[in-house]
């Protein structure tokens, strides 16, 4: 049965008002007549107020805007001011709603029920802490639809794509379930009278730090592997995709999961959260996905308690087209590749590296094959690509492109925003690109492919190894041993080879040099929430 949410007050606006055209205009029009909102029953802040800004789930009780700690949905306290920080559509820049801006104290708190909730979570059996993951999978399976609105409604991307999203993060909950009952030790051969073990043993409370680009994957695939281990977290989502995490979060609370097991703290402003899950002595763990910049800052700040860190950082992919390559398989890989969430992952095609004797041949497939993309919200049938993320993910997108206009480089297709305004940008090719533009030594995270030339296998591997980061690779070639080859001279922590989607919840996620430390996803990933005692037993006769 479908239910109707009062969600807060959108304010009634005129495209002209803010400068928006009239596509806009009828958008925000038809988004307010489309969706359902409520806060009854939802634990959502009333003085945020009611409208008919209508958003239409099957469960209302899944949108929540206040912080989960020991178990419950609880306002920021009110050392941190108890405020609000509002949330908003990316495909319309309207507001969705206002959500709980926690601080250092209402962190603090979600560290000590965490503390507490360990000492006895810890002791659970494998098979005992497998049961609440596989109930908390089910419950995400059951509610992918709802799932896939909201990530949509706030992050943007198109509702399959948003719901494919959804079930990918799924499908970690399932495998480490799974994989929590085969966490094994081992027995080391010792001397004659006794008997070496080697037990793992969960690190503690666990700190997981997760962006906006995947709001659930990105929860799922740190929380599920630290539960399974035995260890109780605190998430903090990106301020611009919070309820996705907090939707999760009631699915866990459902699920069973005991208080203070899983617990998420949300704020506008990360490092008074930061700070506090860095200096606390109680955490001895974190995974954080974001920058380059601020991984580094976390790892530098993780030394005064010397926790164990995992960091999934930025990327700078290559992507290879060799000579003998199937063009065909090579244009569907990079576009799927390149255009998944509007090109805003770490691992999205961001040097498209094409050998010389077929450079035109592909860039004209490529054109080809970007016309057929199509633009706009994403609640919208037919819709591939969605609104970048903020005024600054466009910003930068459009930096990138007029930077290697400006240099030399052809637009064979898009080039500039697009005709919709507001967030949106046109899916774009350049050609003639260099290593002399930007885009050549920082991600875009957005929908334009720079397509470099190269002339030999020496040249272009050593191209794409002169960086600083070493995240993913993807090589389109017909020969096997060139594969191998190129593959293991590749600086990275994955390689697609012939492939382009390469991530599943069975293989380690992760990367080298500035890319980051640890992996995710897989035993691999397991491994990441555990510490390991040896133990050695005498006076066995």
């Amino acid at each position: 049965m479908r239910r109707s949410l009062y969600w807060p007050r959108l304010p009634t606006v005129s495209g002209s008002e803010h400068g928006l055209g009239p596509w806009q205009t009828l958008l925000f029009t038809r988004v307010q007549r489309t969706f359902a909102t409520s806060s009854e029953g939802s634990h959502f802040d009333e003085s945020c107020g009611r409208n008919t800004c209508e958003i239409t789930l099957r469960d209302a009780q899944l949108l929540k805007n206040q912080c989960l700690i020991g178990g419950e949905f609880v306002p920021a306290l009110k050392e941190d001011g108890q405020g609000l920080f509002d949330v908003f559509n990316p495909a319309t820049r309207a507001l969705i709603t206002k959500v709980s801006n926690g601080g250092k104290h209402t962190t603090r708190l979600a560290i000590e029920k965490a503390n507490e909730s360990f000492k006895s979570w810890k002791k659970l059996t494998a098979t005992e802490r497998s049961s609440f993951l596989r109930k908390w999978f089910d419950l995400i399976i059951q509610h992918s639809e709802d799932l896939g609105k909201i990530m949509t409604i706030e992050q943007g991307k198109p509702l399959p794509e948003a719901i494919g999203e959804v079930l990918y993060g799924a499908s970690f909950v399932e495998f480490f379930a799974e994989e929590a009952k085969r966490m094994y030790g081992d027995i080391i051969p010792a001397g004659a009278k006794t008997r070496a073990l080697v037990i793992p043993e969960p690190v503690g409370v666990c700190g997981l730090v997760t962006p906006w680009n995947f709001p659930c994957a990105m929860l799922t695939r740190k929380a599920a592997p630290a539960l399974a281990a035995g260890c109780t977290v605190i998430c903090k989502p990106s301020e611009l995709t919070p309820l996705s995490a907090l939707a999760l979060g009631e699915l866990g609370v459902r699920a069973g999961l005991p208080p203070g097991v899983f617990n998420i703290v949300t704020g506008f402003h990360a490092q008074p959260i930061s700070d506090e899950l860095m200096s606390h002595p109680a955490m001895r763990k974190i995974s954080f996905t974001g920058s380059t910049a601020v991984g580094k800052k976390l790892l530098s700040q993780s030394a005064s308690t010397v926790k164990k860190m995992s960091l999934e950082l930025g990327g700078l992919a290559p992507f290879i087209v060799m000579e003998d390559a199937n063009l065909d398989d090579a244009v569907s890989g990079l576009v799927a590749c390149k255009f998944r969430n509007n090109g805003q992952t770490c691992i999205s095609a961001n040097r498209v590296y094409v050998h010389s004797k077929v450079y035109d041949k592909f860039a004209e497939r490529v054109v080809e094959k970007v016309k057929t993309l199509c633009v706009g919200d994403g609640l919208e049938p037919g819709v591939h690509l969605g609104p970048l993320i903020n005024e600054k993910a466009i910003d930068k997108v459009e930096r990138h492109v007029k930077d290697a206009i400006s240099k030399g480089a052809k637009v064979m297709i898009g080039g500039s925003r697009h005709r919709l305004g507001g967030l949106f940008f046109e899916p774009t090719v350049l050609a003639n690109v260099t290593d002399s533009m930007m885009m050549s030594c920082e991600e875009t995270f957005g929908p334009v492919i720079g397509l470099f030339q190269f002339d030999t296998e020496e040249e272009v591997l050593w191209r794409s190894n002169h960086t600083n980061y070493g995240l993913a690779s993807y090589l389109y070639t017909n020969d096997l041993a060139r594969a191998w080859r190129m593959a293991e001279s590749l600086e990275c922590g994955m390689v697609g080879l012939n492939e382009a989607m390469i991530s599943t919840c069975a293989v380690p996620f992760g990367g080298i040099k500035e890319s980051g430390i640890g992996r995710e996803g897989s035993k691999y990933g397991l491994a990441e929430y555990v510490h390991l005692k040896y133990l050695l037993m005498g006076s066995i006769v």
